[in-house]
């Protein structure tokens, strides 16, 4: 991790004093490195000995990053991690303008790495996961989204990155087509269940802990999982009154409903619900794992896994 970092660095150097600027506040304002973090793990525990899964994870961190810049400007955020988001300091063309830069210099970095095949998968990840921005944008202010198309979001906007780092791990360590694809699953069902506690910690969690508001998405009109089922089971119970408070929720957006909301997401159990799908993608992630041999890689991807469902942050 520390070369990935030194190699993030070292590629955001532009002559542009503003991207330099912008792009060091964004790569270093906390996060958790995760995705780079998938990429050298799932690298190693394929059995990889080169060096180019450090190209691999510092792309990956950029493309990352890349999103949240725009993801701000789109949600119109003024906070992240406990910081206040670029395009609140710089202001929305800047961080659209950066956003694009990060993007442009990973696929610099791809063709450092020479290898077709690296340039196929992360070139197909960023399109859906510009498909699944649009996706979401269409599900804002629905409440008509059901769990069906929010897991669509999920893949699309989270997980797909998550496969794409734990399948290149495969791909550079030249692991047979079925056992590249077992170990892109992993990176599919964590990513998932990684999204899915983030959606119940919006509701739960402690905003200094998460470094953001708790109810932002409901704030954004954002239907999430726990939204969803609570609204679905309201439907279901014939709770009329219920029913209608939730959908003016997520049509109207704004938190003038939150503590009603909150009541009626307890009453349903709909974090119950969320917290035992998250708990199935993460058990199927760790089975995903079973064709790798043993090793102190492969038992860090199963903690990774474990950890994804007790973080607080």
């Amino acid at each position: 991790m520390q070369a990935v970092d030194r190699l993030i660095q070292r590629s955001l150097q532009s002559d542009v004093a503003l991207v330099n600027q912008l792009s060091h506040y964004i790569i270093n304002s906390g996060g958790k490195r995760l995705r780079p973090m998938l990429a050298l793990l799932m690298a190693r525990a394929c059995g990889y000995t080169g060096d180019k899964h450090i190209d691999i994870a510092a792309i990956v961190e950029f493309i990352h990053t890349a999103t949240l810049l725009h993801d701000d400007v789109v949600d119109e955020s003024d906070m992240r991690r406990g910081k206040d988001t670029a395009n609140n300091v710089w202001g929305n063309q800047a961080a659209v303008l950066v956003g694009d830069f990060l993007y442009s210099r990973s696929f610099e970095m791809m063709v450092d790495v020479n290898q077709m095949r690296v340039m196929q998968i992360m070139a197909s990840t960023t399109n859906i996961i510009a498909e699944g921005e649009v996706l979401q944008l269409l599900n804002v202010n629905d409440s008509e989204t059901t769990e069906a198309r929010y897991l669509e979001v999920i893949y699309s906007k989270t997980a797909k990155l998550f496969e794409a780092a734990c399948q290149l791990g495969g791909v550079l360590a030249e692991r047979p087509e079925t056992e590249e694809k077992m170990v892109a699953q992993y990176g599919v069902h964590l990513g998932t269940a990684f999204q899915l506690i983030d959606d119940i910690l919006d509701y739960t969690a402690d905003s200094d802990e998460m470094g953001k508001n708790v109810g932002d998405d409901l704030a954004e009109g954002k239907p999430t999982l726990p939204l969803i089922y609570a609204l679905a089971k309201s439907k279901l119970n014939n709770e009329i009154n219920d029913t209608e408070l939730l959908q003016k929720a997520i049509t109207e957006g704004g938190l003038d409903h939150i503590d009603a909301v909150m009541e009626i997401i307890h009453k349903t159990d709909a974090l119950t619900y969320t917290t035992n799908v998250a708990k199935n993608e993460t058990q199927l992630a760790i089975d995903c794992l079973q064709p790798l041999e043993d090793n102190p890689f492969k038992n860090a991807l199963i903690g990774l896994a474990k950890y994804s469902l007790s973080r607080t942050t």
